[in-house]
């Protein structure tokens, strides 16, 4: 079943809670709940999702919010991992294209470390390893979870989305199971929770809007 707006929030699939006490959307009620999610492989991520989930945090942690963060994989399997997760937040040290882009722009220390460290709890999304065949069913159900206009779709659209996520599904290698419970397109996703443990929203790439949000569900 994938998560639905409106309706109780399911708790977090986690594999290991690698910083931070163990908790989930259930241990948390009364508080709104911001969930920052990303992949150790995306300098999207490191210069805008979490950042912003910091500063979020800075300022209404005391407010009634709470913030996870929660590390993903659905792609680059080798480099989104749980060991380069623990690293992340043991030393501040990033991989791949994320020390790429952050050198870059001049945003690592010296010896290629982040220049800040993540505050909240953060945990490691379940991934379950691919065996499944690739049937109509799943190509549906991926198309019905991830293209919510698809029967806007002409035939010859309706083919070619078709194939495309047929040949998505055959180069998956694992399913991480809270990213397609909530049905996330990508990384950096937020995900809000009001204070009665509903989902009230679910976000991709940068949110302008996230703080003003946060701000009417603490008000309720």
């Amino acid at each position: 079943m994938v998560a639905k707006i409106g309706a109780k929030a399911p708790n977090l699939k986690i594999s290991n809670w690698v910083q931070g006490l163990p908790t989930n959307i259930d241990k948390e009620r009364d508080n709104v709940i911001l969930v920052e999610v990303f992949q150790v492989n995306c300098p999207g991520c490191f210069l805008y999702g979490i950042p912003q989930a910091i500063d979020i945090y800075s300022k209404y942690r005391k407010e009634g919010l709470t913030v996870l963060g929660m590390a993903t994989a659905f792609e680059d399997y080798d480099k989104n991992t749980l060991q380069n997760l623990e690293l992340l937040l043991s030393k501040g040290e990033v991989i791949g294209e994320t020390l790429k882009a952050l050198g870059q722009y001049g945003h690592l220390m010296q010896e290629n470390k982040l220049p800040y460290k993540i505050p909240f709890p953060v945990g490691m999304d379940s991934l379950v390893k691919e065996t499944g065949m690739i049937n109509q069913e799943r190509i549906s159900g991926f198309i019905d979870a991830n293209v919510p206009d698809f029967n806007a779709y002409d035939e010859h659209s309706k083919a070619e989305m078709i194939e495309k996520v047929k040949q998505y599904l055959k180069s998956k290698e694992r399913s991480a199971e809270t990213f397609e419970e909530y049905a996330l397109r990508g990384t950096p996703s937020s995900i809000l929770i009001d204070k009665k443990g509903v989902l009230r929203d679910v976000a991709f790439g940068q949110n302008e809007f996230l703080e003003e949000k946060i701000q009417n569900l603490l008000k309720e």
